[in-house]
């Protein structure tokens, strides 16, 4: 667990013939403000983080998971932010036994009284 936390510090150090074993290490760049964020397109006009850097934001950015999440969903299925974070967004509803509507699929809940 502790190498996959601090995963950041390590890839640098590590030859680069054994990072071309793993492309997804090769990949793998954190983005932890919120500047580094709005420069990899992880931006739009329904979801605007330049209004974030304007008003000063203090934290430090988006969480690093769902953000490195969202730009593989762009690149794999050639989506545009917006649509990206719909899909993670759907997929996280699925896991959870909702449908993309916000029902329950669990034929015993309770949706009326």
């Amino acid at each position: 667990m502790l190498t996959y936390r601090y995963r950041d510090l390590i890839i640098p150090h590590v030859p680069e013939g054994v990072r071309s074993l793993f492309p997804r290490l090769s990949n793998y760049t954190p983005l932890s403000t919120f500047s580094e964020q709005l420069s990899a397109g992880i931006s739009s006009n329904t979801f605007d983080i330049e209004a974030n850097i304007r008003g000063g934001d203090s934290r430090s950015g988006l969480d690093d998971q769902g953000t490195q999440e969202v730009l593989e969903i762009m690149r794999r299925e050639r989506v545009n932010f917006d649509q990206a974070r719909l899909i993670r967004h759907n997929r996280i509803l699925a896991r959870n036994g909702i449908d993309p509507s916000g029902m329950p699929l669990d034929s015993k809940a309770v949706t009326r009284l």
